[in-house]
């Protein structure tokens, strides 16, 4: 069954001029084009609109949109997955968001007394969640699920001053890896034997004793050079800091 453009528009909450404007872009075409040259579409039509508004939804360009939607390797049903998942998981920390301001509003008014531990959850459960979602298949491949578990775990169960530590010595790491490769300094200089101790500290908050090793964490350097998520976040501003913190490690552990 085909419906027309107007009935389209109505139905999705968008406009007439929209669904001409992807027309013209290719990024959705009517099925047909009937006598009195009224633009008709058909479910699969319906589908691909949903798909554009989803994604659009989620802050991508309508050219993005459509070089997904175009790729001869998109699996819609795999996508939804996704897209549910991530979905989930937004409501979640939304959830753990509101309790927390809900709690946060109850203490104001003399209701209860939160400690200080959850006022911070919400922001290291969030901390998780990014990493999983960008690093999770990587880190869990290398180090199996059991570590990883017990090593969100033990960054959920940071106190207030352990996770303000946490989030310190994340930022000394990469300043000092920044000046250091400014400066031309070499991985064997004192400056590295002080990064190593620094990202050892800072590793030790979260990896579970029992799955600290030498070799482990220098393996940990060389993911850190090998993925280029990791590589990217560590050069985001100076380029080589990912390259010189795996050859420190190497050289100080």
């Amino acid at each position: 069954m085909m419906i027309t453009i107007q009935k389209l528009a109505a139905m999705a909450g968008v406009s007439t001029r929209t669904l001409r404007y992807y027309d013209q872009t290719k990024l959705l075409t009517p099925a047909a084009i009937n006598e009195a040259g009224y633009r008709l579409y058909s479910q699969q039509e319906i589908d691909r609109l949903w798909q554009i508004l989803f994604y659009k939804e989620r802050g991508l360009s309508l050219g993005t949109i459509k070089d997904i939607l175009d790729d001869p390797d998109y699996d819609a049903r795999a996508a939804l997955t996704s897209h549910l998942k991530t979905l989930k998981e937004e409501r979640s920390h939304l959830d753990l968001l509101i309790d927390t301001v809900e709690k946060t509003i109850s203490e104001r008014k003399g209701n209860l007394k939160m400690k200080n531990e959850e006022r911070f959850e919400v922001f290291k459960q969030q901390l998780v969640d990014e990493n999983e979602e960008t690093y999770g298949d990587e880190i869990r491949e290398k180090y199996g699920d059991e570590k990883i578990d017990k090593a969100n775990q033990k960054m959920l169960k940071m106190t207030e001053a352990e996770y303000k530590q946490f989030q310190e010595l994340g930022e000394k790491i990469l300043t000092s890896l920044e000046q250091a490769v400014r400066d031309g300094a070499s991985p064997e200089d004192e400056v590295g034997k002080e990064i190593t101790s620094l990202h050892t500290q800072w590793l030790k908050m979260t990896w579970p004793a029992s799955a600290y090793t030498k070799e482990a964490h220098q393996g940990l350097g060389e993911m850190y050079v090998a993925d280029e998520r990791f590589q990217a976040f560590y050069d985001k501003h100076v380029a080589g800091c990912a390259a010189f913190l795996r050859d420190s490690l190497k050289c100080w552990l």
